[in-house]
């Protein structure tokens, strides 16, 4: 453990230039178990604009010697990584659900796609391709070849904290870049595991340095910090559109995956029971906390009060517990912030006219008491004019719509400032197809999740979704490469 025992809980550091250093700023927060609030995970510095600076220089200093180590060399880290993972999955997935939240078995999940994108990148640095295409000229050989861009920041966010944290790194440094890592306050132990893992795995000092702290004070030097030559960022769409323009500004490369508010569509030739699981898993697993879950569903008269009595009844099915109870479903929300934005959600809906049919409170009986437990919420009689259709909620929170048709669906579905990832539920071929091309959204999912992915493809939104190349699969070094074009003249 890299912290100091103390009687409140383990006080630990930054990580920067291969060695655990306290800040300079001397101020701490807590990180909580969101499941019972009295324990403390640990205390992390509130880091200064002083200690990001460090996190920089170190991160230049080492960077002139990664860019020049051979590819393959760099992407023998990952390899290490990954035995590292597979070792200590049990681990990390119980670290994951005392600081997140999240059921046992979607941490295992969580750990298990890590280990995926690991096998997937690991091979990208042998593929760090550019291209020669002929010259005009017969005495001129001509090519590309892919750069590195020298420090770049990456902003992890606590829904995904080991996934999203490990998939951003990852390819930064097998493209040559050197890091400074910004993890969510929130989910600030994961992160102190993460950094230990790939130290293990021999990423050299320098190469990946990770600062605690303030998301406005850090995000605020990772904006203006012209060192930096790009960010990678996961949150808000709000703190993503003000970093972008901070980054940009200066011609630095942003990268952002940002809001959702994910529409499907059921429609009456669907298999009901496939659809309904779906949606429960993409609009309640992980208590509604992922940028691709469901929270719009389209239904078409016909069928829609049977939809949202199965959906019901599916919701309150769903068995609300402390994340490590082997037969939990949902955990608890991560922190009194969020659970503060679901009941002003649900108010909000129930102000606006919508009906609440199952949810829409605060669990506290029994063992939930001190924990941020949450139950799983159905409206109806939505309409496209409230709150809780237009805002991301991210919370366990589905809307369901009545509608007269497919076109009406779509059009609904698409009326809306975010395109993240939809999917439709049908047997119908030609309207599958029809959704797939006019459906305004990065991901789209046919008798699937809105939450379905895989880690060899690409990844990314639409609209205010996101800003940039997209992540995952094979387009990832897009974003942390400068493509060269050579002319030679033997």
């Amino acid at each position: 453990m890299h912290g100091t025992q103390t009687e409140l809980a383990p006080i630990y550091q930054n990580y920067i230039n291969g060695q655990w250093v306290s800040s300079e700023a001397g101020e701490l927060y807590e990180s909580i178990n969101p499941a019972d609030t009295r324990e403390v995970l640990g205390r992390f510095p509130k880091s200064s604009i002083g200690d990001v600076r460090i996190a920089i220089d170190a991160a230049k200093e080492a960077f002139p010697g990664w860019a020049n180590t051979a590819a393959p060399q760099r992407g023998e880290v990952i390899f290490k990584l990954i035995t590292l993972l597979e070792r200590n999955k049990e681990e990390l997935a119980y670290t994951i659900t005392k600081e997140v939240g999240k059921s046992i078995r979607e941490a295992r999940g969580e750990v298990a796609k890590t280990i995926q994108a690991m096998k997937q990148f690991s091979g990208e640095a042998t593929r760090l391709a550019g291209e020669t295409l002929p010259s005009y000229n017969e005495e001129i050989f001509a090519y590309t070849i892919r750069e590195p861009l020298g420090v770049v920041g990456v902003i992890a966010p606590y829904n995904f904290p080991l996934g999203i944290g490990v998939w951003k790194i990852a390819p930064a440094i097998i493209a040559g870049n050197t890091v400074v890592f910004k993890p969510a306050s929130t989910t600030s132990l994961i992160s102190v595991k993460i950094v230990e893992l790939f130290e293990e795995a021999g990423v050299p000092p320098g190469v990946l340095n990770m600062v605690f702290g303030s998301g406005s004070v850090i995000g605020k030097e990772f904006g203006e910090n012209k060192e930096l030559k790009a960010v990678s960022f996961t949150g808000s769409t709000d703190v993503g559109v003000a970093l972008g323009k901070a980054v940009t500004q200066h011609g630095g490369k942003m990268q952002a995956e940002m809001g959702g508010k994910n529409p499907a569509i059921i429609l009456e030739d669907a298999d009901l029971d496939l659809a309904i699981e779906s949606i429960v898993t993409s609009g309640f697993y992980d208590n509604g906390q992922r940028c691709t879950g469901t929270s719009r569903l389209f239904v078409p008269k016909s069928i829609y009060r049977e939809v949202v009595d199965r959906l019901v009844a599916k919701a309150e099915s769903l068995i609300i517990q402390d994340g490590l109870n082997e037969e939990t479903t949902n955990g608890p929300v991560i922190d009194e912030n969020q659970l503060n934005t679901y009941l002003h959600y649900v108010q909000t809906a129930i102000d606006e006219g919508a009906t609440l049919e199952t949810g829409g409170k605060r669990l506290t009986e029994g063992n939930l008491k001190n924990g941020y437990f949450v139950a799983p919420t159905v409206f109806s009689n939505m309409r496209p004019d409230m709150t809780i259709a237009k805002e991301e909620i991210f919370g366990p929170v589905i809307g369901v719509f009545e509608v007269e048709g497919y076109e009406e669906a779509l059009a609904l579905a698409n009326d809306i400032e975010f395109g993240l990832s939809s999917t439709i539920y049908t047997k119908d071929l030609e309207k599958a197809f029809h959704f797939v091309r006019n459906i305004q959204s990065g991901v789209t999912h046919v008798n699937l999740p809105s939450t379905y992915f895989e880690n060899h493809y690409p990844f990314g939104g639409k609209k205010e979704s996101s800003i940039g190349p997209r992540e995952q699969g094979s387009t990832a070094l897009d974003f942390w490469t400068d493509l060269k074009t050579v002319y030679m003249k033997p």
